[in-house]
């Protein structure tokens, strides 16, 4: 891995890191300041498989839901941390991928196919839940609250799973560099521009997608584990539609696979930021109007920047550098 690409990830951690201390711990802003750093780590993990591999995947609720499941059952029934019962939370997500997974890519579903496929299964998995009363059912199961413990991972406050999902962020960037400069990334970027193209290469075209969907639905799974623990209850819910949708709206938005990943979080945290503005402000005169902003930008940015915000984002950086380093050479 090149200096280069490290520098970025040191900057944004440093940055990221600060941000609870500038609103200075106070629990609200560390809520939303979570909730925030929670999707733009769903997002950069997207990139893997809707990036980089160019499959419009919806399933991101599926896996949360099955990691958050898996370790709260775990936590609750056989009284396993979450330090263990995040990574099984994983395993289960990329288990139940593949189910999915290798047959969808088996028989060539591509696109919106793809897409109704992955999103399906959310809903299946909400309504499985729902009756089966023996791990999910319609009614909360909340988590042991042992407080300060960090066999159990619950904290009082939100700042431990701030630091915990920065912490989760920066090995998914690490991630997606490595992916990207392997041979992996160069196959599943010439899968993304050309699937037939690809396949006449010599390039195992299902074997590549699927890879990219284990590992995206790995990383998916054990942040869901981590968001049962913020959430700190189970329930039927977590398998929501709409999370996927943002997730991948974000993803589109940001310019996944195009351009740098770092826009991928920047992108989420001020669309999200505002999107939460609007919604603790105007949502009690105009319910739903955190949905209307989302749909405005998506179309906004598909009719004018079909390519995502990501080289937006570059050129803003670049003119900042630029004039960095001539005002430093001036004062030389």
């Amino acid at each position: 891995m090149r200096a280069s690409d490290l520098k970025p990830i040191v900057a944004l951690t440093a940055m990221l890191a600060a941000l609870p201390l500038a609103v200075r711990m106070n629990n609200y802003y560390v809520l939303l300041l979570t909730w925030i750093l929670y999707y733009s780590t769903l997002v950069t993990a997207w990139n893997v498989i809707g990036g980089l591999a160019g499959q419009l995947d919806l399933a991101a609720a599926s896996y949360i839901g099955l990691g958050a499941y898996t370790m709260g059952t775990l936590l609750t029934r056989l009284d396993v941390t979450p330090w263990v019962g995040i990574p099984l939370g994983g395993l289960v997500a990329a288990g139940f991928a593949a189910l999915v997974g290798y047959p969808t890519f088996r028989f060539g579903l591509k696109e919106a196919w793809y897409a109704l496929a992955t999103i399906s299964s959310v809903v299946v998995l909400q309504k499985l839940f729902l009756v089966w009363e023996e791990i999910g059912g319609p009614e909360e199961r909340y988590l042991p609250a042992r407080y300060g413990e960090l066999y159990y991972l619950r904290f009082r406050g939100y700042a431990p799973y701030y630091y915990i999902l920065l912490a989760v962020l920066v090995m998914v960037l690490l991630l997606n560099v490595k992916i990207r400069r392997s041979k992996t990334g160069y196959y599943l970027l010439a899968i993304r521009e050309n699937e037939e193209a690809a396949e006449i290469l010599g390039i195992d075209v299902r074997k590549y997608k699927l890879r990219a969907l284990l590992i995206y639905a790995f990383v998916t799974g054990c942040i869901g584990g981590i968001f049962a623990l913020i959430s700190g209850y189970l329930h039927p819910h977590h398998f929501d539609t709409w999370t996927s949708l943002q997730v991948a709206i974000l993803g589109i938005v940001g310019g996944a696979g195009v351009g740098s990943i770092y826009s991928l979080p920047a992108t989420t945290f001020i669309i999200y930021s505002i999107s939460e503005l609007l919604r603790s402000t105007l949502g009690g005169w105009i319910p739903g109007i955190h949905l209307i902003f989302y749909g405005v930008i998506l179309t906004v940015v598909v009719l004018l920047k079909p390519e995502g915000l990501s080289e937006t984002y570059e050129r803003l950086y670049g003119r900042i550098r630029a004039a960095l380093l001539r005002r430093r050479a001036g004062g030389g």
